[in-house]
């Protein structure tokens, strides 16, 4: 089975992270969704564990969710330090999206395979979330900050102590999405080793 290489190239050279609060609040058939989880099921994953789980929140979902994180926001932070501007923007920019997938690792029960390689699966199963969003002119954006990483947020996901949760894939249409970017030539960041003496 072969595939235009260069329509390829150009998929993943086009992915932009673009912020929810420039989304436009337009819905996403569920359908498509629904394609871009199945393609995310087909991340490499070693010893096939799919330790990939997503809670998707949409519709009245996305309000319990922000109300959730900005309430916890509210309860976490001393009071010299909270700031009501990001409060209202918890509460407010995960509105804008159409969907929220709340990304997360189950733990292998066994614990056989290591628990880094289970997050770099789950981590390549964003990946084809993001380019599946691209490939329908769908804005994503992987976000990790604020409550991620907090036990409230677990027991809120209602997740096993050994799983985690590891932030929220936005999903949404945009009037003004990213398309800007750059990256480091690759030559930079390769030591391409063909021989006995290379490297050395």
């Amino acid at each position: 089975m072969s595939f235009p290489s260069e329509q390829v190239n150009k998929l993943i050279q086009s992915r932009r992270s673009t912020k929810p609060r420039y989304f436009n609040g337009e819905k996403i058939a569920d359908e498509i969704v629904w394609q871009i989880l199945e393609n995310a099921g087909w991340a490499p994953t070693h010893g096939l564990t799919q330790p990939w789980r997503f809670k998707v929140f949409t519709d009245d979902g996305l309000e319990k969710l922000a109300n959730f994180q900005a309430d916890l926001y509210q309860k976490l932070t001393a009071e010299e330090n909270f700031r009501l501007e990001k409060y209202n923007r918890l509460k407010t920019n995960i509105l804008k999206s159409s969907h929220v997938v709340v990304i997360c690792m189950e733990r292998q029960k066994s614990e056989k395979i290591p628990r880094i390689e289970e997050i770099e699966a789950v981590a390549c199963s964003v990946q084809n979330m993001a380019l599946t969003a691209t490939s329908y002119e769908i804005c994503s954006f992987w976000g990790s900050g604020g409550v991620t990483y907090t036990q409230e947020l677990k027991d809120f996901l209602n997740l096993g102590e050994k799983d985690l949760c590891l932030g929220y894939l936005y999903l949404g249409y945009s009037d003004n999405p990213a398309t800007a970017s750059r990256r480091d030539p690759i030559k930079n960041k390769v030591e391409w080793v063909d021989s006995v003496n290379s490297g050395q």
